[in-house]
């Protein structure tokens, strides 16, 4: 008798595009089609493993419930030398809703992985053991918003730099079916945001300016309007030079590294810190699955047979 095939879930890095994973998750589920083996990167990493603890629901409510003051507050408009999150409070979501900071990804009932990059040396890292709340931290640790890990000797930062939808992570642990959940399908050219430059921040110098351009572009990050009259601000041209490169690094790893089954929700509405959309966003995967269901189902006939 042939055993089931394992089934693999990818999640890929996009900010708060990733609440579109808990909609992905519920359809799936729903179903019946539970994933054996769960690998993220970034924000991935954080549904996946919220998943894999078992605490997806009280994740859900608290996105569906949260206003944008809530998420200002993970913010600290600043500049420092590590970055603008607040990591103490950013530490106590992840322990209040997504895993506790005592557990070890070896505890955890199913295979999971969260794929960083090694700022040394650029290397592509993989959790094996350890306290996954650390490893969520160090996958979702986009350079300059959030500050870099340590962990064994290396700083470790955002793993969508290198493997954006971690199929391949999926494939090491034993998957033989990989759904690979893409977010970076449609973000090239989003939220660009004109230069404003007054006098009054001409005359204030370098470090005003600066941080005029900081708070804007944090403003950004809320919002997917767009103003095309004006040439682009400074951290506008740098945060959508980086939509490009996701787009790109994601294309090419697609490309070596296919997926079974990829799911591409269209969330180019959905601005980067934009947590006032997860419903959409969580609707939009749970269609994307709806309509990607025909070929799962008969993958794993295939293989099942």
């Amino acid at each position: 008798m042939t055993s089931s095939p394992r089934l693999g879930l990818a999640l890929g890095s996009g900010a708060s595009r990733g609440w579109s994973h808990i909609g992905v998750i519920d359809a799936l589920v729903a179903e019946g089609i539970e994933p054996d083996i769960i690998c993220g990167t970034s924000v991935g990493a954080m549904m996946g493993a919220a998943y894999v603890a078992g605490n997806l629901d009280g994740l859900r409510e608290w996105v569906l419930e949260s206003h944008r003051s809530d998420v200002y507050r993970f913010l600290d408009i600043k500049f420092s030398q590590t970055g603008f999150v607040n990591v103490e409070r950013l530490d106590r979501f992840i322990h209040d809703y997504v895993v506790d900071h005592e557990t070890n990804i070896e505890d955890l009932p199913k295979p999971f992985l969260a794929v960083t990059t090694c700022l040394n040396t650029g290397q592509e890292i993989w959790s094996r053991s350890g306290h996954v709340a650390k490893w969520i931290r160090a996958s979702m640790s986009m350079p300059g918003l959030f500050p870099p890990v340590r962990e064994k000797g290396r700083w470790l930062v955002d793993g969508g730099l290198v493997n954006p939808v971690p199929v391949t992570a999926c494939r090491a642990l034993g998957a033989d079916i990989v759904i690979a959940v893409n977010l970076n399908s449609d973000i090239v050219g989003k939220g660009i945001k004109p230069a404003k430059v007054s006098s009054a921040e001409e005359e204030a110098g370098l470090l005003r300016y600066l941080k005029q351009q900081a708070k804007e572009y944090s403003g950004s990050l809320f919002s997917s309007d767009q103003q095309e009259e004006e040439p682009p601000g400074l951290l506008s041209v740098v945060s959508n030079s980086i939509n490009i490169f996701q787009d790109r690094i994601t294309r090419s790893r697609l490309a070596g590294d296919p997926a079974d089954v990829v799911i591409s929700p269209r969330l180019r509405d959905v601005g980067l810190l934009e947590f006032g959309k997860a419903a959409e966003a969580m609707k939009t995967g749970e269609q994307c699955v709806a309509r990607a269901l025909p070929d799962i189902k008969r993958l794993i006939g295939l293989l099942e047979g």
